[in-house]
């Protein structure tokens, strides 16, 4: 994994502006009836009119195990469990944008989702995705939708993402309410893309990034026997000096 990881960057970086990828990842489990989903889609379809490619996973068509915390990824970079992450990390490393979609589950992102965030552990400590960008999106029945949002976003900056503001919709007692949130939705894509394009900094952002950084370069000196390929990158990239 590790090999190909380091390969993807490199294509990924040499991948001409016109030809850039954007992933969507549905947490929602009700599939083509998720108004989740329909956020996402509009998000990619907003992406696409800027000549992005796009594609949009569901999360619970997958089998992704939790995580044990047995530490063998932060040792070796490869997972124990032989089921369909790497499949999706793998998208993720190949992609320039990450959307992040869930309804609220008592007040918190779904299972799914939540299991999925958690294997990302290893793509945190080594910053795995730094560079690329992303935003979130959400459905409730009234409340929660912005936490829901606020923590996607904060996932994306734990994993190295920038991310933009995303969008919240409570949907009530009229599930066609979130036909309001369209042309929005459109829109984040269209400057998800555009972001991507120009390479847009957000400095608050890129302060909490550079933060989260120097923690986990603790992480990255300690495991450098096992793995000195990514020791070797941060030191290339000035994040261990």
């Amino acid at each position: 994994m590790e090999g190909d990881a380091v390969s993807a960057r490199i294509q990924v970086a040499k991948r001409p502006a016109e030809y850039l990828r954007i992933v969507g990842i549905n947490g929602s489990p009700r599939g083509i009836k998720s108004r989740t989903r329909m956020l996402l889609e509009w998000v990619l379809a907003g992406s696409a009119t800027e000549g992005a490619n796009t594609e949009l996973i569901d999360l619970p068509s997958l089998r992704i195990e939790a995580c044990t915390a047995c530490e063998s990824c932060s040792l070796t970079g490869q997972c124990v469990y032989n089921d369909d992450f790497l499949f999706l990390y793998e998208r993720m490393i190949a992609a320039d944008g990450i959307v992040l979609g869930s309804p609220v589950y008592i007040d918190q992102v779904t299972g799914q989702m939540k299991v999925f965030i958690d294997r990302l552990a290893d793509a945190i400590h080594y910053q795995t995705f730094s560079g690329k960008y992303g935003c979130a999106v959400s459905t409730t029945w009234s409340s929660g939708g912005e936490e829901v949002v606020s923590y996607l976003n904060h996932v994306l900056n734990y994993l190295g993402i920038l991310a933009l503001e995303g969008i919240s919709v409570a949907i009530g007692d009229d599930p066609d309410s979130v036909f309001q949130a369209e042309e929005k939705s459109r829109e984040l894509g269209t400057m998800l893309t555009k972001a991507i394009r120009s390479q847009v900094q957000y400095p608050g952002q890129s302060g909490i990034i550079e933060e989260n950084r120097t923690f986990f370069a603790r992480i990255v000196e300690e495991n450098r026997d096992w793995r000195p390929g990514e020791y070797n990158e941060w030191v290339r990239k000035g994040w261990i000096t």
